[in-house]
């Protein structure tokens, strides 16, 4: 069983940085496809498809969304992915979730079993 706990979220205005980080617990972290999620406020569990997400080999992808502004990495002997958020937006705004997942990378949210319990970031303008 893997287990994730996000944190770094928080408060900034428009144009400012934030970096998650995303520590995991449980399982070959080395080996897993992480992703980043976000479920943006007033709406639905809609976080249908990755944000982002990192490969065992470094492999990495980015929505067109947040292509350019954000950064995915990884540090295995840390356990831990980051997810460095630059030149954010009010749209920005939403919880943000780290998932885990063994095998190939893919954008579908429901292919991911292991889930943080969120970190909300909060863009004002």
């Amino acid at each position: 069983q893997v287990q994730l706990v996000e944190s770094g979220g928080g408060l900034v205005q428009a144009g400012g940085s934030l970096r998650l980080s995303c520590a995991a617990s449980g399982g070959t972290f080395s080996t897993y496809v992480l992703g980043w999620f976000r479920q943006a406020p007033g709406k639905e569990r809609e976080f249908v498809e990755a944000l982002s997400w990192i490969w065992s080999g470094g492999r990495t992808y980015y929505a067109d969304s947040v292509k350019g502004r954000f950064t995915i990495s990884r540090d295995n002997a840390k356990n831990t992915v980051y997810l460095q958020m630059n030149s954010l937006k009010p749209e920005d705004t939403a919880v943000y979730y780290c998932a885990a997942k063994t095998g190939t990378p893919t954008v579908v949210a429901g292919s991911y079993p292991y889930w943080g319990q969120g970190t909300q970031v909060t863009v004002s303008s």
